[in-house]
């Protein structure tokens, strides 16, 4: 959802970046790879050490890089279907390494069972989120939108790990069981929208079907 609305916002902000980087040498599948690498590293490093602050805003730091191979790419004048494939790729492991990281830090540091929880099922759900989409457009339908998207997880996640860090309690707990809640909702919202995808283009088809079957 946000990305809906601030796509253009941000990229006026990154594409002069993106441009700068281009004429710099770089690719965005480079871009691509350092930000995940950075991110991965960062949230397995700092948070099971209990190490908020460090951890969100690394994570955070290295997670924006990702705006940037879209630049990139939009400066260059074209992407790749590879690029597409290991940019959603890449997204799929900061996201797992977060909420595992996370998770580990309730279990370990925190001793807090309900939150690390909420951590897995935050992890298990965005991958699933990300799987519907892919899938149905794999089968030519749409699945786009809903509540939580990957932005809003990374938002919601990192902030209670940084206000947890700065010595509010229990804000990791509070924003994972609000994006588990959340990310459900996500999940059944994008399953209506593949039923509605898919119902629309069998009514196509049989309109198509029947109006070749007239004489």
């Amino acid at each position: 959802m946000l990305n809906i609305f601030a796509r253009a916002s941000v990229s006026r902000v990154t594409d002069p970046i993106g441009a700068a980087l281009v004429r710099a040498g770089l690719t965005p599948n480079a871009m691509t790879v350092l930000g995940t690498a950075g991110a991965v590293a960062c949230a397995l490093a700092f948070f099971p050490q209990g190490m908020l602050l460090w951890g969100t805003f690394t994570v955070w730091g290295f997670a924006m890089l990702d705006l940037l191979d879209g630049a990139m790419a939009r400066a260059r004048g074209y992407g790749t279907p590879f690029g597409a494939v290991l940019d959603a790729t890449c997204d799929r492991l900061v996201d797992g390494a977060l909420f595992a990281a996370i998770a580990w830090w309730c279990f370990v540091q925190d001793h807090n069972n309900r939150a690390a929880a909420a951590a897995l099922i935050c992890l298990v759900l965005a991958q699933v989120i990300s799987y519907v989409k892919a899938r149905a457009e794999a089968s030519g339908l749409e699945a786009d939108g809903g509540l939580v998207e990957r932005a809003e997880r990374l938002i919601i996640a990192l902030v209670g790990t940084g206000l947890h860090g700065l010595g509010v309690p229990y804000t990791v707990e509070i924003t994972l069981w609000l994006l588990a809640v959340l990310s459900v909702i996500t999940l059944l919202q994008r399953a209506a929208a593949v039923a509605s995808a898919a119902r629309a283009a069998a009514a196509k088809q049989a309109d198509s079907s029947a109006g070749g079957a007239q004489p």
